[in-house]
């Protein structure tokens, strides 16, 4: 990764009431109109439920969308190949001088080579949806955005298996 710091962005995943989730720098790639794109890496290995183990150095692409509702992480094995997509059902970021927050609605997708995909964290949307009041607007774009990201990954999907 370069050093050169003004590059360094700081991504904050929040819960709603704004409390930090996670938290880690990545890299400026690009950023336009629409996004800014990100990389980062695993500093050390992690162990998640879904996932299963990703090692330390996996590189992590990211791109942070301004008026969607979710964001999404092309994970890469130290080699470059692809180990999966990762894709987050969240507010739209707030872009910072180096930051960038974004409040993780729970929901997640997880998109692997050959195109088996799954949908993760449903119940913990539901628990925090209850626990945080999530105001009826946001429930319903966060189910709705679920709902058009698995038709087009199936679409994805399906392309890949033919």
């Amino acid at each position: 990764m370069n050093t050169d710091l003004s590059r360094i962005y700081t991504v904050n995943s929040r819960k709603f009431d704004r409390s930090i989730r996670r938290s880690w720098t990545c890299e400026l790639v690009s950023e336009d109109a629409e996004k800014i794109d990100l990389v980062g890496s695993f500093e050390k290995r992690v162990e998640h439920p879904a996932l299963g183990i990703i090692e330390a150095g996996t590189i992590s692409r990211e791109t942070f969308y301004f008026n969607r509702w979710y964001n999404y992480f092309i994970f890469e094995q130290s080699d470059g190949n692809l180990r999966n997509y990762y894709i987050n059902i969240c507010m739209p970021p707030v872009i910072g001088e180096r930051t960038v927050d974004y409040v993780d609605l729970d929901i997640d997708l997880i998109v692997w080579p050959d195109g088996r995909w799954q949908t993760l964290d449903l119940e913990e949307f539901d628990e925090n949806r209850s626990k945080f009041n999530y105001p009826n607007e946001v429930s319903t774009r966060a189910i709705e955005t679920l709902k058009e990201l698995e038709v087009l990954v199936q679409q994805v999907s399906d392309n890949w298996l033919r």
